[in-house]
């Protein structure tokens, strides 16, 4: 599993530029952002390097946490998946770039694509230093429009991109990011459940065109969800004192909802049922809801069953259980 948090080269490298920064400022102008963003706008309103640096230290933390666990789940079902190259979609500050260098030693190779020229310019400084970044290629242009000019890559990531594109253009896109992704795509999304159902018409989209679900699918079967309900995930991660001030919060922590799909050229060689909510641990038993190939089940482990039981106790919400427990 990556650790939800920056590696310490991102950390002190964002840390540099945040140096005599207003957190009053920030907090406005990352909120000015929000709003954007919530009422279906893009990165546009991204427009000066004070926009980009508020940007970063209001979202960056939380959208590294969730690529994170998206690609350790990926990790997880396919742990042979060495890819040396990335294609990095939407990269804006390049947070993904970040999390899939710590996910995979093997990456030598970034490519981050994004039409903010603001953003871009964060990024290139922030992996200046870096000791596996410091070489990445920051490419201007619309993801929509751009992305066919661009090389295959081993692994693609696009995280908290889609939304901001209309439904034709979402398809055009998934089909020219699967036709880049040599190995593997993830893509990532609010876990809302209007971020579900982009992640969901992707999916049904690309298992149509032969791709494999990695995760967090235990299969590429409709998904046996019914509204209201929907799938998402979710992932906690410190604040730092300054998160918390340009936030507005008190507590120590922020958890993101997330929803993500990872699709692969190969099958998979072992998938497990997925935890989709906190499973519920009683006096009894361990009541846990599972997206099983056969469709949604309640496993339900009893506490007699010592060893069952046990392994039920580390059951976290978005793991696979792997384990014949």
């Amino acid at each position: 599993m990556i650790s939800p948090t920056f590696p310490a080269e991102l950390k002190a490298a964002l840390d540099a530029r945040l140096q005599g920064f207003s957190r009053t400022d920030a907090a406005q102008r990352s909120q000015k952002i929000s709003t954007t963003y919530r009422a279906g706008g893009g990165s546009g309103t991204i427009k000066s390097e004070a926009d980009a640096l508020a940007y970063a230290l209001a979202r960056m933390p939380a959208t590294y946490a969730a690529v994170a666990a998206s690609l350790s789940a990926l990790i997880e079902i396919a742990p042979d998946l060495a890819p040396e190259t990335l294609l990095d979609v939407g990269a804006g500050p390049g947070t993904a770039s970040w999390a899939a260098a710590e996910a995979f030693s093997s990456l030598q190779d970034f490519t981050l694509l994004d039409a903010n020229a603001t953003l871009s310019r964060l990024a290139l400084e922030l992996a200046r230093d870096s000791s596996r970044l410091s070489g990445c290629r920051y490419l201007p242009g619309d993801a929509a429009a751009n992305l066919a000019e661009v090389s295959q890559a081993d692994l693609v990531v696009a995280s908290y991109v889609i939304g901001e594109l209309g439904e034709s253009d979402q398809r055009k896109l998934a089909e020219t990011m699967w036709a880049k992704a040599r190995h593997a795509l993830v893509v990532i999304e609010p876990g809302t459940p209007a971020g579900y159902a982009r992640i969901l018409a992707l999916r049904q989209q690309l298992t149509a065109a032969g791709a494999f679900v990695a995760a967090p699918c235990p299969h590429e079967k409709p998904c046996p969800l019914i509204a209201p309900d929907w799938c998402h995930f979710n992932q906690r991660l410190p604040r730092s004192q300054a998160h918390r001030q340009i936030k507005g919060a008190e507590v120590p922590f922020e958890d993101e909802r997330f929803i993500y799909v990872a699709l692969t050229r190969a099958p998979p060689a072992a998938r497990g049922p997925r935890v989709l909510a906190p499973p519920d641990v009683g006096k009894a038993e361990i009541t846990a809801k599972l997206c099983t190939e056969d469709g949604v089940a309640l496993a339900k482990v009893p506490r007699r069953d010592k060893a069952a039981y046990a392994g039920a106790r580390r059951w976290r919400w978005g793991d696979a259980v792997l384990s014949e427990s």
